[in-house]
């Protein structure tokens, strides 16, 4: 968004110095001139220019049709790779796992702690563990390049929120496998979710939307009752707002609607979380 010049160049920097991979770094300047983004030449870095801010969703689906690599990384502008080794790591994991279409990274801030909303896992119980999970972080997960685009990619009408939940669903009823993997390897400092504007309200618009296009209708209306009662259980003062933010998503849901199949559903809730939660 061209306002955190010092961290993109970090997380740039710390792209291409990993080992024994070849990186190619596609930065997209989404909504802002080129100009703005100062890196430093290298054959290996490639600048997006969006005319308009496509989202966060849809600028990471821009930067994904900029590569020919096997393997995609997508990683936020104020993160980076904590060492040399991370892409290397994956790159492994991936051959050994042909079924294999996203890792999870573990991501740590300032002190080295792993947020609860960072560990893609009911409960957020140790970190540390790694194992199949059904979701990611869409600033700090490497995909299968053939998984993300038979998929689809990011539901780039999501804008912001859910946009990572919407795919995972997507990747697992293809029948790809989501890793975690707990070895600290990305660095973003700790953040409140809420200084995005009317962020709850987004969230839970999205999650309506999610609900329309991924989830059979019996499960669709669990979940959105579920987080609806749930948000409102966190902060019973945003009541009228999140009531309003489910109603719109029910009016403007985008398409298409593609649910999941039962078996997908019987397979998120053998890994520990059923797609009503």
């Amino acid at each position: 968004m061209g306002n955190r010049p010092a961290e993109v160049a970090a997380a740039v920097g710390s792209a291409l110095v990993q080992n024994d991979v070849a990186v190619e770094a596609v930065v997209v300047a989404n909504g802002v001139p080129a100009s703005t983004v100062e890196l430093p030449a290298d054959d290996r870095l490639n600048v997006v220019e969006l005319v308009e801010n496509a989202g966060i969703p849809g600028g990471r689906n821009e930067g994904s049709e900029h590569t020919g690599a096997e393997l995609i990384a997508f990683l936020d502008d104020d993160a980076r790779f904590v060492d040399a080794s991370v892409l290397a790591r994956c790159a492994q994991t991936f051959r050994r796992r042909p079924a294999l279409g996203a890792i999870a990274l573990r991501i740590v801030d300032e002190e080295g702690r792993t947020a609860r909303r960072h560990v893609p896992r009911i409960g957020a119980r140790d970190p540390g563990r790694s194992g199949p999970v059904t979701a990611f972080l869409g600033g700090a997960v490497v995909a299968r390049a053939a998984a993300f685009s038979t998929v689809g990619g990011f539901p780039a009408a999501f804008v912001y929120a859910m946009e990572e939940t919407d795919l995972a669903l997507r990747l697992i009823d293809a029948g790809w496998e989501i890793h975690y993997d707990g070895t600290p390897a990305v660095f973003h400092p700790a953040t409140d979710p809420a200084r995005h504007p009317a962020a709850a309200e987004r969230t839970m618009r999205n999650r309506v939307w999610l609900a329309h296009r991924s989830l059979p209708a019996p499960v669709a209306a669990l979940y959105v009752a579920d987080w609806l009662a749930v948000s409102i259980v966190r902060d019973p003062r945003q009541i009228r707002r999140l009531l309003q933010a489910a109603l719109d998503g029910w009016r403007t849901r985008p398409g298409p609607r593609s649910p999941i199949r039962w078996r997908t559903v019987a397979r998120l809730t053998r890994l520990g979380r059923p797609p009503i939660i």
